[in-house]
């Protein structure tokens, strides 16, 4: 099982300064790092490592970031938090639907950083299997489809229930828009229908969030989806 102690990072980034700043900072948080400065290297780098986590860079001189990210996921499903340059949203929703767990943005804060590593390296310690998954006071039961909140039964429809089963399952993890489509209302839908999304969305929090417009379980990534928080 992963742990965030001692974990292995491997930083896929083309900047010297860069991967300094990341592995001092993330070796001072007690995590062990490995380096690669170019896409082609990381990729193999990944193979014989075997890290716990990937930082990834999109922005790489030989072959791009999303076609690292796309090469690794045809046979793995280490977490990858990818860097990418402030505002391209395209970018992040492209990373996303090509399987990266994450995303911080440049200029990106340390801070940050870690504590996106921290929530990826958390749910990957969580079992695939389990068959309840527990926020606080929110508890859903996987097997028997169900729901409850502080002891008592939230009532869901069939559509609710699929939502938040995708994002909880997911916990820190940005689900993007299309993804939540395609899995809850099949293929034939896209982001043209995201007000599917926005009205769902806003059901279920009103039955589970205490306060719908302050949200404390899911929550917006404004252009891009939703994010289920990890509670502590």
């Amino acid at each position: 099982m992963t742990t965030t102690n001692g974990a292995r990072i491997l930083i896929i980034d083309d900047e010297p300064q860069i991967r300094k700043l990341l592995k001092v900072t993330l070796q001072a948080h007690n995590f062990e790092i490995n380096e690669s400065s170019s896409g082609e290297d990381g990729v193999y780098q990944a193979s014989i490592v075997h890290p716990d986590l990937i930082v990834l860079d999109l922005g790489l001189p030989d072959i791009s970031g999303m076609e690292v990210l796309r090469r690794i996921r045809e046979w793995s499903r280490i977490p990858i938090i990818v860097l990418t340059v402030k505002d391209r949203e395209e970018d992040k929703i492209m990373a996303l639907d090509s399987g990266a767990d994450d995303y911080v943005t440049k200029p990106f804060s340390m801070g940050e950083l870690v504590a996106r590593i921290r929530v990826a390296l958390r749910h990957v310690a969580k079992s695939a299997n389990e068959p309840i998954l527990q926020f606080g006071k929110l508890v859903i039961d996987l097997a028997q489809r169900l729901v409850e909140l502080e002891g008592n039964r939230v009532k869901l429809t069939p559509t609710e229930y699929d939502l938040l089963k995708i994002l909880a399952s997911n916990a820190g993890k940005v689900i993007t828009q299309r993804q939540l489509l395609q899995q809850v209302w099949g293929g034939h839908h896209n982001e043209s229908d995201s007000h599917y999304l926005r009205i769902y969305i806003g059901h279920l929090r009103k039955k589970i969030e205490e306060e719908p417009t302050r949200p404390k379980f899911i929550e917006t990534e404004p252009g891009i989806g939703y994010r289920f928080l990890l509670q502590d």
